[in-house]
């Protein structure tokens, strides 16, 4: 999935987990950002590993320098698992890099409960007023702004429309039930409705995370966390209709075992036309079609439906994206590059070469891509939003969540089982 699964993928690992050392690091964070030149060195961590993102940022480094020929910008570039390993380590021995890549959520608050984040909220006020409020949401805590995006992405039902068409389903549904009947008339018409990959349990989980902010709302989801109990009843039903969709039998056979990008998975089902939806992220379109044929203008994009009397919105958004935190102290050409990186011609090249979707609405002109148009639509509409769950919260209650939901689509465990067993991971964190 390259750098889609990326920022999908939380900051997972625990420090005690982790067996890197900090000792074994090269230094960075320090008071003393100067080297033997007299330059100002700015240290940059990023995951940017693929091809053509990495000249691109590689390049406005350069840019960056020739404009301010007193600063350097030492880029270190790191692929994804190394990148939380190292910086587990980094952030339990208090040295962050000047500039690193964080998805925000709770490591990140972690992180400035530790006091080691610079606050930017009034350092970069004045240009981010344009971006997306959907792509700030997970860097802003107390009001406060603590990184600033440069990619963000939702998640949502990609469906074959000629298979809607088979089945005499006209419009994509907007409301709960409306969607189970929709599963209802593909089955009755041979076709299977949903795609799955039970074997990876993170594509399961974004059910019951959808099903969750639609019925508890995002003000009970952040409650949740906070007193780290997840047995509300707004959460049990959450669980009681993802098992009423189970029920029906919807997903592709084979699904309990299947994998994602795999030439049998959930994404080949889908662009081999073998299913009519799959709930994915907005990297679902490429992935289909390395994985299968893909389905070119059959493919449509719709928003997960509305529960009737939940107290969560259609408008309301579950995703994430990346973005750039700053460490506490860093020199002030760190937040001057940040400022430089996010320039509306830059912005609107990573858009039209990289297939980011903009966080800014100035850029929104270099989006062509109908596929991702769809989802910045989305999110540009969103009246709210919650991010991944394996982010939003501390690590060991995503996981907790991502095992309990998978065994709830297993058939293992009941709904009230699912909260019950997410809350006393989420205590035991707390403790």
């Amino acid at each position: 999935m390259g750098n889609t699964s990326l920022s999908r993928r939380g900051f997972l690992a625990a420090s005690a987990a982790t067996g890197v050392g900090a000792a074994a690091l090269s230094a960075c964070g320090s008071s003393d950002s100067g080297n033997s030149s007299g330059k100002t060195t700015i240290e940059w961590w990023n995951i940017t590993t693929t091809e053509p993102a990495k000249k691109l940022w590689a390049q406005r480094a350069k840019e960056f320098e020739a404009a301010h020929p007193d600063v350097k910008i030492k880029i270190v570039t790191l692929e994804n698992e190394a990148y939380k390993s190292k910086m587990t380590a980094q952030t339990a021995s208090g040295k962050l890099p000047d500039i690193y890549h964080t998805w925000g959520g709770g490591v990140l608050e972690q992180q400035i409960d530790a006091g080691l984040v610079e606050d930017l909220t009034d350092q970069v006020s004045s240009w981010t007023d344009t971006y997306v409020p959907a792509a700030l949401a997970a860097y802003r805590f107390d009001s406060r702004t603590y990184a600033v995006p440069f990619d963000i992405g939702a998640v949502g039902f990609w469906y074959n429309k000629a298979l809607f068409k088979q089945a005499g389903i006209d419009t994509p549904p907007t409301t709960w039930s409306g969607y189970l009947d929709a599963v209802t008339s593909l089955k009755s018409a041979g076709i299977t409705p949903i795609a799955l990959a039970g074997k990876e349990k993170w594509p399961g989980m974004y059910y019951w995370a959808y099903l969750s902010m639609r019925i508890a709302g995002l003000e009970a989801m952040h409650k949740a966390a906070t007193d780290a109990d997840f047995t509300g009843d707004g959460f049990v039903k959450a669980g009681q209709h993802l098992k009423d969709l189970v029920a029906l039998q919807p997903f592709q056979k084979g699904y309990l075992g299947a994998g994602y990008s795999t030439p049998t998975g959930e994404a080949a089902a889908m662009g081999n036309g073998k299913a009519a939806m799959e709930l994915m992220g907005q990297w679902a379109p490429v992935v289909e079609k390395d994985a299968g044929k893909g389905l070119g203008k059959d493919l449509g994009f719709f928003s997960f439906p509305a529960v009737e009397g939940g107290k969560g919105a259609l408008t309301e958004v579950f995703g994430g994206g990346g973005g750039h935190a700053v460490r506490k102290g860093a020199p002030k050409a760190a937040v001057e590059f940040l400022k430089f990186f996010g320039e509306k011609e830059f912005a609107g090249k990573l858009v039209k070469e990289t297939g980011l979707i903009p966080v800014s609405k100035d850029a929104r002109g270099a989006l062509t891509d109908p596929n991702l148009t769809a989802v910045s639509d989305a999110l540009n509409a969103a009246t709210g939003f919650q991010l991944y769950l394996d982010q939003a919260y501390a690590p060991a209650v995503g996981q907790e969540i991502n095992d309990s939901v998978a065994a709830l689509i297993a058939g293992s465990k009941s709904p009230q089982q699912v909260t019950r067993s997410v809350t006393q991971v989420a205590k035991s964190e707390k403790s």
